[in-house]
């Protein structure tokens, strides 16, 4: 959009003033002004106010550049399963959908077990067919036992997760205004679960647009604008009489007993149902029966919960009390039996029958989850009887070791020569749906002490993070496990974890911060697996950092110790990023020769480095084979479906149609480029893109939008500390603007 950067330029305002001024963050601002993202109309409004311009001659523009540059969005839907017997409700139902219909919010409150979810989730699946992207659900925690509340960070990083943007910025502020952004482009029905309060929602609200959010805490949170409160009372006798004999699978016919289960129930659906379960798994029972054992109890609670244990036999009943301290939001069979130490059959007959008890819930087939209340209630038993709960977390935290560990080997990786047999996809699958519980059980062994799983879950996770780096967890994870092995005396193990901190900073762009932690690790005495991959590593921050002939002096020092070790793959990226500083260097021909080497050695996605080196090296000699070596790069990087990759690839075929003379194919690929990298929030990746890409825009004679990219540059360069990076986007600015 070169007429949103020529407003930047009336302004006379940096980026991150404009930004403040006009209430968009400094990311997205930066993507609308060089035409990475197309801005809501909202934010082209704010953005002429600032410099005093009416905004009504761009409308058609923007119209126009929206509904070109609308990227097509998979459709997605994470809502739990609707209940069979959902009852009553009606009113509320049609109040909360006319809200959504009208404001697009509305938060549902009551006390616990009143059915807040239920509700929610029964609006959400009778509306999201009106949601042409999708529906989200998010269990904020805000009311789970033995967990702390999702904090609104960490609660958007999983949100913009689910819209495949898996490399969040590092802001909250940042993250929530992204959120926003990618909400104003779809139509999509978020349900925001177990809120705990008005503030943990804000950042989570979607902002102008058409998607709606659905929002259920225990608090009503009459502080939230724009979100009108529905607040649920309990069943009302009719709707209470109702569910209780669907849940009982009968007809009921005892009115003054069905009376006193009602009045001990509350009109709770919760307990209605475990009443009613009770009830069908004792044909022998009349409804007065269970009235009177309900009466036995002190409280509603207690005697829904109670009575549904009674119908447990001794393995179920142990099964329910160790769930209680089970971490994570969500588990399997497999998982039950190692907190039981159960075989699966057993362990799988245990659960059906919690499931059919309503002590446990199935919402999707295989994946079970506790109620809050019940949950809390096994934890309260568990505290009083049972002696060895610590020792049954202790068996789950060791079996998500060994299942990450053994998904892991399934996965190709530079750190080993050949993985296992099995399915790559699955593996990363697994992981994914995971992911959740292994971080609640990396913290659950860290405050156990349980050193072993500390030190080794995050190395467990190392190709995940590698697919995902930048998570918020990552740094942490690693900082702690190095801490870990050190007490455990391993030095090499330390000198890993600490080689792939330094990994992780550096994609975030923190390079000083990434040599501190690759320093510590060599300090540990490496051996020359670590040392070859610590070479390498030393050698892009170097070259990151425009010392390139340290850089290269790294990468043959790592090509020489993958030799030794007989690692093809390692030799193949050393000679790859040799080729690359050579090449930069201006020793065009070394670089190609080094460039085929790489790529002789490799074969697969290992390939991509070198054949990205080879072509853009050939550029000036030889173009079409260029565009050849440069889209078979491409092609593999698709294949395997490596989003940072198929960035590279686009971005460095721009370079090299710019430097063929093509300046405008050029800038497809570097726009390209940019949607790619956009999700990913890898600010290393970013730095580089944008000095191409401004270099591109100047050679197409565009040189606002060259201008409005370099001054990008600059910002972020000096935001992380980057001298040379900054140097160089002045030197280009100065080109630009002499040139323009």
């Amino acid at each position: 959009m070169a007429q949103l950067a020529r407003v930047k330029e009336l302004s006379g305002l940096s980026l991150r003033a404009l930004a403040r001024q006009t209430g968009l963050s400094s990311s997205s601002l930066s993507r609308y002004l060089t035409g990475q993202l197309v801005p809501p109309w909202e934010a082209v409004v704010a953005l002429c106010r600032a410099v005093g311009r009416d905004p009504r001659p761009l409308r058609a523009l923007w119209a126009e550049a929206a509904e070109a540059g609308a990227a097509p969005v998979r459709r997605r839907n994470d809502l739990p399963a609707d209940l069979f017997d959902f009852t009553g409700r009606e009113a509320e139902s049609v109040l909360v959908e006319e809200l959504l219909r009208t404001t697009g919010a509305a938060a549902i409150d009551g006390m616990a077990g009143v059915g807040k979810t239920s509700l929610a989730v029964h609006v959400a699946h009778r509306l999201v067919p009106a949601y042409p992207d999708g529906g989200l659900y998010l269990d904020l925690q805000g009311f789970t036992p033995g967990q702390e509340p999702l904090e609104p960070h960490a609660a958007l990083g999983r949100l913009l997760g689910a819209l495949d943007v898996t490399h969040p910025p590092a802001g909250t502020a940042e993250r929530a205004a992204l959120w926003r952004s990618e909400l104003s482009r779809r139509r999509v029905l978020v349900v925001l679960d177990n809120a705990v309060d008005a503030e943990q929602v804000r950042p989570l609200l979607p902002g102008a647009g058409r998607s709606a959010v659905l929002v259920t805490s225990r608090h009503r949170l009459v502080s939230l604008d724009g979100v009108p409160p529905v607040s649920l009372e309990p069943l009302t006798d009719d709707d209470a009489v109702h569910l209780f004999g669907r849940a009982a699978g009968l007809a009921l016919t005892e009115e003054e007993a069905v009376g006193q289960v009602l009045r001990q129930c509350g009109g709770l659906p919760l307990a209605l149902r475990m009443a009613g379960a009770r009830l069908r798994h004792r044909p022998g029972w009349t409804v007065a029966v269970l009235a009177e054992r309900l009466r036995t109890t002190p409280s509603r609670f207690d005697s829904a919960f109670g009575m549904s244990l009674q119908q447990l036999d001794a393995d179920q009943r142990r099964m329910f009390r160790l769930l209680g301290v089970l971490p994570g939001a969500d588990f399997d069979a497999a998982v039950a039996g190692a907190l039981t130490d159960m075989p699966p059959g057993r362990a799988g007959a245990a659960l059906e029958e919690l499931v059919d008890a309503h002590l446990v819930q199935e919402p999707s087939p295989g994946r079970y989850r506790m109620h809050d209340l019940i949950r809390q209630y096994a934890a309260d038993i568990a505290a009083d009887e049972e002696p060895r709960a610590e020792a049954a977390l202790r068996r789950v935290l060791t079996h998500y070791l060994e299942q990450a560990v053994a998904h892991d080997r399934t996965l190709p990786s530079p750190h080993r020569k050949e993985p296992l047999p099995g399915d790559p996809a699955k593996a990363m699958a697994w992981f994914d749906l995971e992911y959740v519980n292994l971080v609640a059980c990396f913290d659950a062994a860290v405050r156990l002490g349980m050193d072993e799983v500390v030190a080794e879950l995050p190395q467990a996770m190392r190709v995940w993070f590698f697919r995902h780096r930048g998570t918020d967890d990552q740094a942490r994870m690693l900082e702690a496990a190095a801490d870990a092995a050190a007490r455990l005396g391993r030095d090499q193990q330390r000198a890993s974890l600490l080689a792939d901190l330094g990994y992780a900073r550096a994609a975030a762009g923190r390079l000083d911060e990434a040599l501190s932690a690759y320093e510590l690790a060599e300090q540990s005495g490496p051996d020359d697996d670590i040392a070859a991959a610590l070479a390498l590593r030393i050698g892009f921050v170097r070259r990151d950092l425009g010392d390139l002939e340290a850089a290269q002096a790294h990468f043959r020092r790592a090509r020489k110790l993958f030799e030794k070790l007989g690692h093809p793959m390692g030799q193949s990226q050393a000679l790859a990023f040799d080729g690359w500083v050579t090449l930069h260097l201006g020793r065009r021909s070394e670089a190609v020769e080094l460039a085929r080497a790489s790529v002789a050695l490799a074969d697969g996605p290992a390939q991509i480095t070198g054949l990205v080196t080879l072509g853009l090296a050939l550029a000036p000699d030889d173009p079409a084979e260029s565009l050849r070596t440069l889209h078979e790069a491409l092609k593999l990087s698709e294949q395997n479906k490596l989003q940072h990759n198929q960035a590279w690839c686009h971005n460095y075929l721009g370079v090299a149609l710019r430097i063929t003379g093509s300046p405008e194919e050029a800038l497809e690929h570097h726009r390209r480029a940019f949607e790619l990298l956009e999700p990913l929030a890898e600010v290393q990746l970013e730095i580089d893109f944008l000095h191409t890409y401004a270099e591109t825009c100047r050679a197409a004679g565009r040189y606002d939008e060259a201008l409005a990219l370099l001054n990008r540059t600059i910002e972020l360069a000096r935001e992380l500390g980057r001298p040379y990076d900054e140097k160089l986007a002045r030197a280009a600015r100065e080109v630009v603007r002499a040139a323009g």
